[in-house]
């Protein structure tokens, strides 16, 4: 018997996503490590020669936080907007849709195995990150860590969800991803700060949602931010992406509950 909430079928959908990326870990969860630590090396190299200092820090210390959050936001978008598309090209979209499952339901069943995927790829590039010589982990606002992590993994499962509705094919998705996914992660202060910038382009900067995961996340590292000058600054962030995180998660259980591209 179901009653206000299918627990069942909500674990069921759940773990059914879990097992479809575990099953194939090695593409899933260690590959993204392998090439982001890829990322460190290149730019360790090129850029903290002279043992080049960035907030304080070594540059490999600088960069590890934003490379660690970048793989994750981008492996949750991979998740999310994997299912529903494939399900779409192939004709079996109505094994999501037919069973007893809310909007709702459906939608925290496919977020949360978007987490899950972001949260294992955060620990294996952690890992990773631990192998090159002078990174250091060391957190100074755990809550940091925790918060702008899930937060931009939720951000970006939401737009993966979205993305996969509104794609009538592969390519639609992948330019999803290569033009607007990775140009946004990269150009958000990944790799340096964006005091550096001319005005206008901090300005840009500061527009681009990514900007405030990838420095508050670096801020739960090393206590220290481009953000702003204070940590009520960050705060104002955090608080700031949860509000968007929830305009963003009423948009898509909108767009789910009207059946746009899925039922018609």
């Amino acid at each position: 018997m179901i009653h206000q909430v299918n627990w069942l079928g909500l674990e069921t959908l759940y773990m059914k996503e879990v097992k479809r990326f575990f099953k194939v870990q090695t593409q899933t969860i260690w590959a993204p490590a392998i090439t982001t630590l890829l990322f460190l090396v290149i730019f360790t190299i090129a850029m903290g020669r002279g043992g080049r200092v960035v907030l304080g820090v070594n540059f490999a210390t600088f960069v590890a936080p934003g490379l660690i959050v970048m793989g994750m936001m981008q492996n949750a978008f991979a998740n999310a907007s994997f299912s529903f598309l494939s399900g779409k090209m192939q004709g079996t979209i109505v094994d999501f849709l037919m069973p007893p499952l809310s909007e709702g339901e459906l939608m925290l069943a496919m977020t949360a195995a978007a987490v899950t995927r972001a949260v294992l790829v955060g620990l294996a590039l952690s890992l990773a990150m631990l192998l090159w010589p002078g990174v250091s982990l060391a957190m100074a606002h755990p809550w940091a860590v925790v918060w702008f992590g899930l937060m931009g993994s939720i951000f970006l499962s939401f737009l993966g969800l979205l993305s996969s509705i509104w794609a009538e094919k592969f390519d639609h998705n992948a330019a999803i991803t290569n033009f607007i996914i990775a140009p946004l992660s990269l150009l958000s202060g990944t790799f340096y700060v964006i005091d550096n910038l001319a005005p206008a382009f901090q300005a840009i900067s500061r527009a681009n949602p990514f900007f405030y995961i990838i420095s508050g996340f670096r801020f739960g590292f090393l206590g220290q931010s481009d953000i702003g000058s204070t940590n009520q600054a960050v705060l104002h962030s955090a608080i700031g992406l949860g509000v968007l995180n929830i305009a963003l998660g009423v948009l898509l259980y909108a767009v789910l509950r009207s059946g746009w591209k899925l039922k018609s």
